[in-house]
């Protein structure tokens, strides 16, 4: 396995005693998209969410480019953090319905002290990418489709140019020519930046398509 790679190794989680992953092994390299199955429970988006740092294992340990790393979340410094996004399945669960698009692709910006203009010049672009006019950039997310939510969504995972992208079913809610188009803004993404992309669909056809391998996670296994 590269150096230059995401990866899980012997990662375990359990949710009440019962235990989703168990000593699992994946590594997404930079440049490549994996392509995740499994059945429904077997735990790919826990596996995506301990990958995206937001989930801490209860055994095994996310390593970063070679370097391993304990904790999740602000327990890790934030050139850690902004170096992996995720983008979920449902983008309203995933907002905070009080803030204008703009201010949603914004926050990862805010949240590291970046400068006003500059994030707001960030912002611009990222818009223009995704395809949401300034005048979707001042609405909040009851005022607009889910395909523009999450069109906001990928520009938000987008903004600090990270060099991986986990993608959780994050096209699965939408029509066939917004998941045409997000799949065309994270390839080109991914083309530019040789970033490493981990992508989790029941879509075969996009499976096909996009993953330049594919692994399969078994059924949880209980207690």
């Amino acid at each position: 396995m590269t150096a230059a790679a995401l990866a899980a190794r012997a990662v375990t989680v359990s949710y009440r005693r019962q235990r989703v992953l168990d000593r699992v092994d994946l590594h997404v390299a930079r440049g490549e998209t994996v392509g995740l199955r499994g059945p429904s429970g077997s735990g790919k988006s826990t596996l995506a969410r301990v990958l995206a740092l937001l989930h801490a294992p209860d055994a095994g340990h996310v390593t970063l480019d070679g370097v391993p790393l304990a904790g999740a979340r602000h327990r890790l410094p934030a050139a850690i953090r902004t170096r992996v996004a995720i983008l979920f399945q449902s983008p309203r669960a995933a907002t905070d319905p009080r803030l204008s698009l703009a201010d949603i692709v914004a926050e990862p910006l805010r949240a590291t002290g970046t400068p006003t203009g500059e994030a707001r010049a960030r912002v611009a672009e990222l818009a223009d990418l995704v395809g949401l006019t300034p005048d979707l950039l001042t609405r909040r997310p009851h005022a607009v489709s889910d395909g523009q939510l999450q069109r906001a969504c990928l520009a938000r995972a987008l903004v600090h140019r990270p060099g991986y992208l986990l993608c959780d079913e994050a096209t699965a809610m939408l029509d066939a020519s917004t998941q045409a188009h997000l799949a065309t803004v994270v390839t080109d993404y991914q083309r530019r930046h040789h970033a490493g992309v981990l992508l989790i669909t029941h879509d075969p056809a996009l499976m096909t398509r996009l993953a330049t391998r594919v692994v399969d996670l078994p059924p949880a296994v209980g207690p």
